[in-house]
């Protein structure tokens, strides 16, 4: 701790050592214990400032003013919000239905007609986890 890191702490944080950040707390009250004169003239020096700081009391806002701030405060109009969470629901809703329609009406077409497409195993379709022999032809 170099005496001007110790005058940076005081005057940055005060005179209570609780407050001086924790990773260089030690360190400076080791270095104030050793350096007491000039400690202690920086220490009288912050407590002053501190002590004026704690005395500043804010009152707290008059009705008047508490009344003045809610009128002005815009109105709130949830209707339309709501409206238009409900259209978005019901969108939703209504895509997942046709979607779910138009995947019953291909697989019952399928079905009635009887007409599959022919399944081929092409080497470009097969994964290397698939049963395909086309990528161990050469063993």
């Amino acid at each position: 701790m170099t005496p001007e890191r110790f005058q940076q702490i005081v005057e940055a944080y005060g005179a209570d050592p609780h407050r001086w950040p924790q990773q260089e707390r030690a360190a400076a009250q080791t270095w104030a214990a050793s350096h007491r004169a000039e400690a202690d003239a920086l220490l009288a020096d912050a407590a002053g400032i501190d002590a004026w700081l704690a005395a500043d009391k804010v009152d707290p806002p008059g009705a008047a003013l508490q009344q003045r701030i809610i009128g002005s405060a815009p109105v709130r109009r949830p209707a339309a919000p709501r409206r238009r969470l409900w259209w978005s629901g019901a969108a939703v809703a209504g895509v997942g239905l046709l979607g779910g329609a138009a995947g019953a009406f291909a697989v019952s077409f399928f079905v009635l007609t009887g007409t599959v497409q022919p399944v081929h195993e092409s080497s470009y379709l097969t994964s290397s986890f698939g049963g395909s022999s086309a990528d161990w032809s050469g063993e």
